[in-house]
């Protein structure tokens, strides 16, 4: 299938799911978008036992489709601008240091404690795994995605710091935590050296570097648009901004993640501050919010179809199972160490703690990570596994989070 059928049918599928969910189920468009997928999976793959051709025809379809490159060579870009351009510049300031260490040493923290216990816990039940490779999981499913509850804890009342806190926290967060992947990955290739120096030049470069560009090309964005009053061509140069910027990151390997971010806060700031109308800011708002909700659908309706191509069997499931709880405490812990910093400035509550940790859900970009993994690094094991402790957290978390906040209020 070639890439506009391909992109047709993505297309037509999350419409109709989003219409289904809409219409009947009435969920959280992300939350109800992947749980159709996940329920039309099913029964393709029932429909298989029947009709083997149905199931082998859209099997191949999604197993020859790159996920790994779509999001991450693709879709992050968009979403990641989109989601920082309408970040204001004083709540993240306000916030500043929660999210920094939230979207830093709370990623760390989570890499190494989820990456040692896999370790020991995959190869006590006989899934041989190298440590390094363990510690590739753990920076994979370390990022958190708020995206699909941040409606819900909105209606829950929850305060308008803790929204900034943990939309700021996953935006920067899926950075880092690329970064960290990016660098473990790295070290995990055959006759690379494991040097401390070495090891934190190339965390730099990636994180400082792709920082400097976001901050470099969304203020070259900004002053270009501050010399127009045309809405269509305005819109066209924040497309140049996201497509240019993250082609240049790519090119010279710094993160485009971070880009992003720094890129969509300084357009949504300066740029609508000092460089648009009313009417132009409004259109581009529109613009990216629309982006925004087209992506994120055909994302959860992918993850729902990843379910075609997931092998698994009883053995990788009970490790799942008991890895769901792991990342969950480990959340916890991750976010209660930084806490005790920030306590010296502002008291952070058990109830605020415990919403991070229930709220802190897994997504896309966890399943994206684990499929780009080489198959001699445990692929097919670490992305069962993700795939599992994802729909666990976007599906069971996500649907009770709103009760959640509530009953923590």
């Amino acid at each position: 299938m070639g890439l506009f059928p391909l992109l047709s049918f993505l297309i037509v599928l999350s419409a109709g799911f989003a219409y289904i969910n809409f219409r009947f189920l009435k969920l959280p468009n992300s939350i109800g978008l992947m749980l159709v997928s996940i329920i039309f999976s099913l029964i393709i793959l029932l429909s298989g036992q029947i009709y083997p051709g149905l199931k082998d025809a859209i099997s191949g379809q999604m197993r020859g489709l790159n996920f790994s490159e779509l999001l991450l060579e693709g879709m992050l870009s968009f979403m990641l601008f989109a989601g920082a351009i309408h970040i204001k510049y004083s709540d993240l300031k306000s916030e500043k240091l929660t999210i920094i260490l939230f979207s830093t040493i709370s990623v760390i923290i989570s890499t190494f404690i989820i990456g040692t216990v896999s370790f020991y816990l995959l190869n006590l039940f006989g899934l041989e795994i190298k440590f390094i490779h363990a510690l590739l999981f753990g920076a994979l499913i370390s990022p958190t995605d708020p995206i699909a509850v941040m409606s819900i804890l909105k209606s829950a009342g929850i305060s308008k710091s803790l929204q900034t806190k943990i939309s700021g926290e996953s935006l920067f967060n899926d950075g880092v935590a690329v970064v960290v992947f990016i660098t473990i990955l790295k070290l995990a290739q055959p006759g690379a050296e494991i040097e401390f120096l070495s090891v934190i030049s190339l965390f730099g470069q990636e994180a400082i570097g792709g920082i400097i560009l976001g901050i470099v090309v969304g203020t070259i964005g900004y002053k270009l648009i501050a010399r127009i009053d045309n809405y269509q061509v305005e819109v066209l140069l924040t497309l140049a901004v996201v497509m240019g910027g993250y082609s240049l990151a790519h090119y010279i390997h710094v993160s485009g993640p971070l880009a992003m971010v720094a890129a969509g806060i300084i357009t949504g700031n300066h740029g609508k501050e000092f460089g648009m109308s009313v009417v132009t800011a409004e259109y581009i708002d529109k613009f990216w919010e629309l982006i925004d909700e087209i992506l994120n659908a055909i994302l959860f309706v992918l993850i729902g179809l990843e379910l075609l191509v997931i092998e698994s069997n009883y053995t990788i499931f009970i490790v799942s199972v008991i890895l769901i709880f792991v990342t969950l405490i480990t959340r916890y812990i991750s976010v209660l160490i930084p806490s005790l910093f920030i306590r010296f400035k502002e008291k952070m509550s058990q109830k605020t703690l415990l919403i991070l940790t229930w709220g802190g859900l897994r997504g896309g970009i966890s399943i994206a990570l684990a499929l780009s993994i080489q198959p001699e690094f445990g692929r097919e094991v670490l992305v069962t596994i993700t795939y599992i402790i994802v729909c666990f957290s976007i599906l069971v978390q996500g649907m009770t989070i709103g009760k959640f906040a509530k009953g923590n209020g």
